[in-house]
């Protein structure tokens, strides 16, 4: 495969931008090589700079549940920016796309919009502090939840992919009232919980874990969160940053039939372009700025770009049937790469909920960050370069959940399933 205008772009690149990326791992630091500089996308497939074409498993990092440049959202955005691309005033396109995430989730009664998925899960802490008078948080170790200060521990995904214990310029007194526990583990938790008693504001989840990797939760796990925050007088997050509208359309609470506090929503809801939210209970809620005196703004929150593409997703993937069409074909795709790794005779774990996926080259059922961290990583990069080779774009990264979306047809998915046939005897 030619990759010499990536190779190039990336030199180019690496003299005026850090890492020559914008974010730490799009730069295949971890699985080695030149990252591919895109061009374009059409539905399910990626063009890179030197003209090849990959099947795309990373869809931005999930936001593309229809695909790229899907005519629906081209044509929002498109007659949206002739209207205004921003107006640091509200419209009622951001009512429209509240009313439709506050229907699809009974969880989330108001809903506040922030450009990212970090600045949702920073407002929704604030908040939850705020509320309950406390100020000790407890997160998962490999569970990711932003790039804010207080959050950066064992925070999985690019922080795992880089091998960096969290990150230098953080203070350990930013970081003292964040708490960790394993994930899937609820006697960790109580624990955390009994010896903090009436300090624990949150207990912060991501209710199927895309950070460390793909990681379902085990059966009980969160009604089990759900117990204890009741117990012990704290508020349940779940961050739906990846999840939300992904795994089912009322999102993992949806599911899994558990009731969060607070939701963190992002990626899918803004169609593409940058629009995450937080919400929850009203009488949370309704402590925001300026309704109450948690302070919370963002000049382009609710920007109309997004929130058109926003509604225009969130229409298209509403129509019965999605989810089941979704939930079949990444079964289908988990389904051949497990029969491609028993006829090489490798170890390994698949697993998918609705158009969220993820594996491992391990012995045994990988269940939190501790057995992600023991997956065979040298096996997986040699899988990730072979199969890049056969023109599939998988996450350059042990530690990232894959995605499947409605572009996927079923000829991509065999597709797919043939070229991991050959890239596992390359793995050995």
């Amino acid at each position: 495969m030619i990759t010499r205008a990536s190779e190039r772009l990336f030199a180019e690149a690496q003299a005026i931008i850090p890492g020559g990326v914008n974010s730490p791992v799009r730069a295949f630091r971890s699985v080695g090589g030149v990252p591919r500089f895109i061009d374009h996308g059409s539905g399910a497939l990626l063009y890179d700079a030197d003209g090849n074409r990959y099947i795309d498993y990373v869809l931005s990092w999930g936001p593309l549940i229809l695909g790229h440049a899907h005519p629906q959202i081209v044509a929002a955005i498109s007659a949206q920016a002739a209207r205004g691309t921003t107006f640091g005033a509200p419209t009622e396109l951001e009512s429209q796309l509240a009313h439709m995430i506050c229907t699809a989730m009974p969880a989330v009664e108001m809903v506040r919009f922030v450009s990212s998925g970090t600045e949702a899960a920073m407002s929704a802490i604030r908040l939850a502090r705020a509320y309950t008078r406390r100020e000790k948080i407890i997160k998962f170790a490999g569970c990711y939840h932003g790039h804010v200060d207080g959050l950066l521990v064992q925070a999985g995904s690019g922080v795992a992919t880089l091998g960096l214990p969290d990150s230098p310029g953080v203070p350990s007194s930013v970081t003292a009232n964040t708490l960790s526990a394993p994930f899937n583990d609820l006697d960790a938790v109580e624990q955390l919980l009994r010896q903090n008693r009436e300090q624990i504001a949150l207990i912060a989840v991501e209710p199927v874990a895309g950070n460390m990797g793909f990681v379902p939760p085990q059966a009980g796990f969160l009604a089990g969160l759900r117990r204890l925050a009741d117990q012990y007088g704290a508020l349940l997050l779940f961050d739906e940053v990846m999840t939300g509208f992904r795994v089912a359309y009322g999102g993992a609470q949806g599911l899994y039939g558990i009731t969060p506090d607070l939701t963190c929503l992002g990626k899918v809801i803004g169609g593409g372009l940058p629009a995450a939210a937080y919400g929850g209970r009203r009488e949370i809620m309704q402590m925001v700025a300026p309704a109450g005196p948690v302070y919370q703004a963002g000049t382009l929150s609710g920007n109309p770009l997004a929130m058109v593409a926003g509604l225009a997703t969130m229409q298209a993937i509403g129509v019965p049937g999605t989810f089941e069409r979704l939930t079949s074909i990444t079964s289908r795709l988990v389904e051949g790469f497990t029969r491609a790794a028993e006829q090489a005779d490798l170890p390994f774990q698949a697993r998918a909920v609705g158009s969220m996926w993820g594996f491992f080259f391990a012995d045994a059922p990988v269940t939190d960050y501790a057995s992600a961290k023991l997956a065979d990583l040298a096996r997986f990069n040699r899988f990730f370069h072979a199969l890049l080779e056969r023109g599939v774009y998988l996450a350059p990264s042990q530690f990232e959940a894959g995605f499947v979306s409605l572009a996927h047809t079923d000829q991509l998915i065999e597709a797919t399933i043939a070229a991991a046939d050959q890239a596992m005897q390359q793995a050995q």
